[in-house]
């Protein structure tokens, strides 16, 4: 009895093709319906606005990015001009310290030969 009341191959194929034509005249009615077409439109003003706006944020971000790069290589040179000044004021005073170490160790060397030298004229002398 079960049998009688499924439906057959054809009854359901039918059916299948029926719902699918019903669902295409409800999409199309609604592609053709004014009201609709109009809020499409309005969406996709809205969107390329948005998308503009999203455009020029990421152009003003990027100048922004740029201008940091910029001042970021500005303060890195100048930390590299600030540090070879200062190594060669180190360098400067070095020569300095070294020169008058050098021009203080010939004046002991100075003072030591010539009192050798006085040593040995007052042996030779013999007084």
């Amino acid at each position: 009895m079960s049998r009688f009341r499924d439906p057959d191959l054809k009854d359901r194929q039918s059916n299948s093709t029926a719902a699918k034509k019903a669902m295409l005249e409800k999409f199309q009615a609604a592609a053709k319906d004014p009201l609709i077409a109009a809020r499409r439109a309005a969406l996709e003003a809205e969107r390329l606005i948005r998308r503009a706006e999203r455009e020029a944020a990421k152009k003003e971000r990027d100048a922004e990015r740029a201008a940091q790069v910029a001042r970021d290589a500005e303060t890195a040179a100048k930390a590299k001009r600030e540090a070879e000044e200062a190594a060669a004021l180190a360098a400067t005073e070095l020569t300095e310290r070294e020169a008058a170490l050098k021009a203080e160790q010939k004046a002991a060397r100075d003072i030591r030969y010539a009192a050798r030298k006085a040593a040995k004229k007052e042996r030779r002398r013999g007084y």
